[in-house]
């Protein structure tokens, strides 16, 4: 292992490949540490926190990476108490200007930016100026129905607590302005399928006009040189994560994007655990990972795995929408607070939560949270038959026909 300082930072790489100043350890008043490593940024991300000594060996991003590894790593006792700490941020310098990501965020309240205010946008928007005073100082709304700008505006201005105004204000903003924010939430849709339209896959119906909506705006951002959260909400939220990152061009790293989906999902099956006990586990014990659609995969326990019980509750969690559309109204309520409103709010927060995120080439959902060493996607004790359907998964987002 060799470390080296670079200004007031210390750096640390299993390869002696850089030329800073070298120095014999890492001092014990040593807070936070920057690891070295090289990977393909075809398909890796810029940096992200490490959790679990495993990190420090990888030669790429991989599936890998969502299990626990058991094995036995030597390392100085330090480095051990920093990544338990989460307080050690792996570093690609396969990137030109791998040197900017040498720091560490701190907690702050966030402005944060709302594209469209649709049955998902204006819900989404509640959610948040409710749950927000902690995390979240303003909250710009654009649509372009000047209407409804005025109309939310209205309404948000006068939802305050009696006594006390802690909630974030609401205003409009200009569509040059949705960039001057730390959170830029995409909630634009076209093409939704309406009442009716059940037997067939609704996500994919709305994704080639939400590609075309996505792309404008990740070329806005990537102009506007953005560094905050593009947070994508419409559907279907991994693949248009994708689509605004490939649009970007390199001006957005892979880690900026994140897709809110998976939190409804997590939530509907806790619905069904609470319903039929035969699921009562998953509340302690489940897991979601992969997307807001039919590749779901829902685990039922994580100590004590049930195959068939798992795609079970997943084929319940799956058709949940369904039967909200057989009472005569749209699905949206839940996926814009449980999926929007709450899990935004957790990122802010750095709490963990359910959202997609780059890894290994595609975005698979997945427990994680925003730490301000970076991204920090839980690792499990991955039972094989688990694991399995989450390779599928993934093979199918990574193979996916693109509709531009």
């Amino acid at each position: 292992m060799f470390y080296y300082r670079f200004n007031d930072k210390y750096l640390f790489s299993m390869k002696d490949e850089y030329n800073y100043e070298k120095v014999n350890s890492i001092p014990s008043s040593c807070q936070e540490l920057y690891f070295l490593n090289k990977l393909n940024k075809e398909n890796s991300k810029k940096s992200f926190a490490v959790n679990h000594p495993s990190d420090l060996f990888i030669k790429e991003e991989g599936l890998d990476m969502l299990k626990l590894d058991d094995k036995s790593h030597d390392l100085p006792e330090n480095i051990l108490e920093l990544i338990d700490k989460r307080k050690i941020k792996a570093v690609n310098t396969a990137y030109n200007d791998y040197e900017a990501n040498f720091y560490m965020d701190e907690y702050k309240k966030n402005k944060v930016n709302i594209l469209a205010l649709g049955d998902v946008g204006s819900t989404l928007l509640i959610g948040l100026k409710l749950l927000g005073k902690n995390s979240i100082s303003s909250i710009g709304i654009y649509d372009r129905s000047k209407d409804k700008i005025k109309r939310w505006e209205y309404e948000m201005g006068q939802t305050s607590f009696p006594f006390e105004d802690f909630l974030p204000e609401v205003h409009g903003i200009q569509r040059d302005e949705l960039f001057d924010c730390h959170m830029f939430v995409f909630c634009a849709s076209k093409g939704v399928p309406p009442l009716g339209s059940e037997g067939i896959d609704v996500r994919m119906v709305q994704f080639e006009e939400n590609a075309k909506l996505i792309k404008e705006y990740a070329s806005m951002a990537a102009a506007k040189e953005f560094k905050g959260i593009f947070a994508v909400v419409s559907d279907p939220v991994d693949l248009l994560c994708l689509a605004a990152l490939k649009e970007a061009r390199g001006m957005l790293l892979p880690e900026q994007i994140k897709g809110y989906g998976l939190g409804v999902m997590n939530a509907r099956a806790i619905y069904y655990s609470k319903k039929y006990n035969k699921f009562s586990m998953y509340l302690k014990e489940g897991r979601a990972f992969g997307p807001h659609g039919k590749d779901l995969v829902i685990a039922n326990s994580i100590r004590d795995y049930d195959d068939d019980l798992s795609k079970e509750l997943t084929r319940y969690v799956v058709e949940a929408n369904l039967e909200v559309r057989k009472t005569g109204f749209k699905p949206y309520v839940a996926p814009a607070l449980s999926s929007g409103a709450i899990s935004i709010v957790h990122t802010l927060e750095g709490k963990y939560h359910y959202s997609s995120n780059y890894l290994a080439g595609v975005y698979m959902g997945a427990k994680n949270r925003n730490l301000p060493s970076g991204l920090d996607i839980e690792k499990i004790k991955m039972p094989d038959k688990l694991f399995e359907r989450i390779k599928e998964t993934y093979e199918r987002l990574r193979v996916q026909p693109w509709p531009f």
